[in-house]
C-alpha cells in the first residue's frame, strides 16, 4: 500500500494534484480529518480484497489546530509501522495567491468579515507549518500553470516508483526570483552569456548555435564537471538517508540560455547512470 498525503494553501493547487493522482488511479479523498488518517490506513492496510493500491487524501487548514499540532506524531506513527506514506506540500507566494483568488473570486476558507484575505493565508502558513515541515516534497506553484502542475506531479509520482530518489534539474532566471523549493541552487551566470551575441539571444538553451557557443568556452565544462561531480558525490549519501525526492537548480540571469544548457547537460548524463531523471525549464514557455 502507498499512501500519499497532499496538503498546502488554499489556491496552491491541492485539487489540481488529487485530481492528477485520481487520474493516475490512485483512490483519492479530499479535506480528511488528521484524526482519522490512523483509522484510515489501518483499515486500508487490513483490506486485502480492495482493488486499490494507491491512495491519497487531502489535508488542509480546515482541521482543527489541535488536530494540526498533532500531525508529526501521527505521520512518524504512521511510518514506524511499516506504512509507504509521503508528504506533498504544495505552496505560492502571497501575490500570486492574492491574484488567483481575485481572478476566481472563490472565498479563502479561513478569511470572513473580521479577516481579510492577505491575513488569511498568513495564518493558514502558520497553521500548516507542522505539515510543511515534514513534507517529502514541497512544490511552488507561484510561476506554474495547471498543465505544468500536473505535468510536474506525474513525472514525480511516476519516477519514484522506479528509484529510491527522484531528481529535478530546473532552470530559472535570477531576474525572476528563486525558486524556493530546490534543494541546491548552483548560480552560473559568470560564464559567457549568449544573450550578447545578437544571433543567439532569441534561441534557448536548447538550439545547436547556443550549446556550440557555450561549448568553446573552457569555463562552461570547469563549471559542468564540478557541478556533475558534487552531486555524484552527495546523491548517494542522501538515497542512504532514505531521501525520495531532491531538485537542483541551475539559475542564470534570464534562464533562457545557460541554465536551460547546464540543466539538459547535466540531465543527460545523470539519466544515463539511474533511473528517475526529470527537468524543467521555468522560464521556457
Amino acid at each position: 500500500m502507498k499512501l500519499i498525503i497532499i496538503s498546502g494553501l488554499s489556491g496552491s493547487g491541492k485539487s489540481i494534484a488529487l485530481h492528477l493522482l485520481e487520474d493516475l488511479g490512485y483512490y483519492c479523498i479530499d479535506n480528511l480529518p488528521i484524526g482519522m488518517l490512523s483509522a484510515l490506513a489501518d483499515q486500508l492496510h487490513q483490506d486485502r480484497e480492495n482493488t486499490y493500491d494507491h491512495f491519497a487524501v487531502g489535508i488542509d487548514a480546515r482541521n482543527m489546530t489541535g488536530d494540526l499540532q498533532q500531525f508529526p506524531a501521527i505521520l512518524s506513527d504512521l511510518k514506524a509501522s511499516g506504512r509507504s506514506c509521503e508528504v506533498f506540500f504544495l505552496e505560492a507566494d502571497d501575490a500570486t495567491l492574492l491574484k488567483r483568488f481575485s481572478e476566481t473570486r472563490r472565498r479563502h476558507p479561513l478569511s470572513g468579515d473580521e479577516v481579510p484575505l492577505n491575513e488569511a493565508i498568513i495564518q493558514e502558513r502558520s497553521l500548516l507549518e507542522p505539515i510543511i515541515s515534514h513534507a517529502d516534497l514541497i512544490l511552488d506553484t507561484s510561476q506554474t500553470n495547471v498543465h505544468q502542475l500536473r505535468d510536474l506531479i506525474r513525472g514525480r509520482v511516476a519516477s519514484v516508483e522506479h528509484t529510491g530518489l527522484s531528481l529535478l534539474f530546473e532552470s530559472f532566471g535570477f531576474k525572476h526570483g528563486l525558486p524556493i523549493n530546490a534543494d541546491f541552487i548552483f548560480d552560473i551566470r559568470c560564464i559567457p552569456n549568449p544573450h550578447w551575441v545578437p544571433e543567439l539571444r532569441s534561441l534557448t538553451g536548447r538550439d545547436q548555435k547556443v550549446k556550440d557557443y557555450l561549448e568553446q568556452f573552457d569555463d562552461v565544462d570547469r563549471m559542468y564537471n564540478d557541478i556533475r561531480q558534487f552531486l555524484d558525490s552527495w546523491i548517494p549519501r542522501f538515497e542512504a538517508d532514505n531521501r525520495s525526492y531532491m531538485t537542483v537548480a541551475i539559475g542564470c540571469t534570464g534562464g533562457q540560455h545557460r541554465s536551460v544548457y547546464m540543466v539538459n547537460r547535466l540531465a543527460n548524463y545523470f539519466n544515463a547512470q539511474r533511473e528517475g531523471i526529470l527537468t524543467r525549464h521555468r522560464e521556457v514557455a
